[in-house]
């Protein structure tokens, strides 16, 4: 099976954060665009730059930071 990209639909990264949907918003790094992610443990759902769905906690109950 092939790995998926970490902005791809459906990726999950080793904190389980999985990406579920990428919006037309613009994310506070330089370029990004924001995607939602869906903890694993929790179900929270928030908003985190591509560049940084592979390090993503999750803010409610992984104390990751807080969603854009």
């Amino acid at each position: 099976m092939a790995r998926k990209g970490t902005t791809e639909i459906g990726f999950t990264n080793k904190h389980r954060q999985t990406v579920t949907e990428r919006t037309d918003r613009t994310g506070t790094d330089h370029g990004q665009r924001v995607y939602m992610l869906r903890c694993g443990d929790c179900g929270c759902d928030y908003g985190a730059n591509g560049s940084d769905i592979w390090l993503r906690r999750c803010p409610k109950c992984q104390r990751g930071r807080p969603g854009i």
